[in-house]
């Protein structure tokens, strides 16, 4: 029997004039070398595209950092990749609830050490429209300090953020979770393709110094027997 894998990519694409998160800027992309002017700089029949993107940290399906919250936390170029590539994912399933606010009571049993928690709400089903602003699922604070006293690695969803934007500038999923060395991975999308159990998760961002969130290639490996 051969063992092979199935990768479900759960990464929204990324294009000039895409709005992640209202209110910050969309990425724009610009040419720095076309392929027509680079056929006078190689030899004959070589050519090549070099392009520049400008864009927020905070675009597409990104990663938060403990710098994104505090001066003191590791940055981008300071995250450990045994923490961000093949985490045991516990794929939570909360669609159809009417509450916004996922409590403690829905991740008890979920949160094993060391694994990426990943709150499947079904909300990315209006990511680029206007109605992804309003009314987002989030997780609450009771929850965040559930998971982060549990020891997880990482914890995504796929909504618009891990708190909930609407109730003033209060942040505490991101502080909690952050203060812990937890990653905070947004905008995820495709969750619904994942069981509960036995997939693996990796989303790892450049390596960039100074820098506390930076989009993501989101994935997920199955496991398939032949």
């Amino acid at each position: 029997m051969t063992h092979r894998r199935r990768i479900v990519d759960l990464s929204h694409r990324i294009h000039a004039g895409l709005v992640t998160y209202p209110g910050l800027p969309a990425p724009t992309i610009q040419p720095h070398l076309t392929r027509e002017a680079s056929r006078s700089v190689y030899t004959a029949g070589t050519e090549f595209a070099m392009d520049v993107i400008t864009m927020i940290g905070n675009t597409g399906t990104y990663l938060d950092s403990p710098f994104h919250r505090y001066a003191d936390g590791p940055d981008l170029a300071g995250l450990d990749l045994d923490t961000l590539v093949g985490l045991p994912a516990e794929v939570v399933h909360l669609t159809g609830r009417e509450e916004r606010g996922i409590p403690a009571s829905a991740l008890e049993g979920r949160a094993d050490p060391g694994s990426a928690v990943l709150l499947r709400t079904g909300w990315d089903a209006h990511f680029g429209t206007p109605a992804y602003a309003a009314g987002a699922p989030f997780l609450t604070e009771e929850g965040a300090r559930l998971l982060a006293d549990a020891g997880v690695s990482l914890v995504g969803i796929d909504s618009l953020n891990i708190d909930d934007t609407e109730s003033g500038g209060s942040r505490p999923a991101h502080s909690i979770l952050l203060a812990a060395g937890i990653h905070v991975v947004e905008h995820l999308t495709g969750l619904g393709a994942l069981p509960e159990r036995g997939a693996l998760f990796t989303a790892a961002p450049p390596a960039v110094e100074g820098f506390g969130t930076f989009p993501v290639r989101a994935f997920a490996e199955l496991p398939t027997a032949e």
